[in-house]
């Protein structure tokens, strides 16, 4: 664990879900490897399918953004499609169990609940995605709402965090997340940073701004409780 100084006890958390609550390539790389096989039967992608570190490399990003990198020449057609293929195929893995939460997600969101604290998720991803993982993996009730992109229309995390502040009337809070989105989000709208080191989807200047950086998301119950 690095901190910088002594936190401020908050009222909420806040938490991305990929690379945060969620390990996204447990469900992400099988349903990228059948949205390329699909695309390819469709006609809307030639040659190989883009390398698995490229997409995890944009984990965090908006959709949009995403296949700009991942299929910078597809057209909009080939964007479009991808989109719906890869919230078909991620919701129909989370059918199985081989998608996973991070070791101690469960017990923790549990403790900080137990303890008062309101929980939430902020995400760049689709509605349906963000709600899904929830719900497949029994954590929705521990949270008081989730926020993403897909439903909210927001253009940034920073946006999309500020919207969540005002709708539900937070002044102190932590946003936990692995990407630099996230450290953005906190910082800009005035919040304490939690930054995760545990996905290593990003390099060693994603969470550069953090007020701490965790190794794992257990550790949040010590920060609060040293918090003041």
């Amino acid at each position: 664990m690095e901190r910088n100084e002594r936190l401020t006890k908050p009222e909420a958390m806040i938490f991305d879900m990929d690379g945060t609550l969620f390990q996204t390539e447990t469900l992400l790389l099988p349903a990228y490897h059948k949205l390329f096989d699909t695309l390819r039967a469709e006609g809307l992608h030639t040659g190989e399918t883009p390398k698995e570190e490229l997409m995890l490399g944009c984990l965090g990003m908006l959709l949009e953004d995403i296949w700009k990198k991942v299929l910078p020449d597809g057209s909009p057609e080939a964007h479009r499609r991808a989109d719906e293929l890869l919230l078909q195929y991620e919701l129909e893995g989370l059918k199985g169990k081989d998608a996973v939460l991070y070791p101690g997600v469960e017990e923790t969101l549990q403790e900080l609940k137990r303890r008062g604290v309101r929980l939430f998720v902020a995400s760049n991803g689709l509605e349906h995605y963000v709600k899904g993982i929830a719900e497949a993996r029994n954590i929705m009730p521990l949270f008081e709402d989730l926020y993403s992109a897909g439903q909210h229309g927001t253009a940034s995390k920073v946006d999309l965090v500020a919207l969540l502040l005002k709708n539900h009337g937070i002044e102190r809070a932590w946003m936990v997340g692995d990407r630099s989105s996230d450290v953005e989000a906190g910082k800009e709208n005035g919040q304490t940073v939690i930054g995760c080191q545990y996905a290593g989807f990003g390099d060693d200047q994603e969470l550069k701004g953090s007020d701490v950086i965790i190794s794992s998301i257990t550790e949040l119950i010590d920060l609060y409780e040293a918090s003041v």
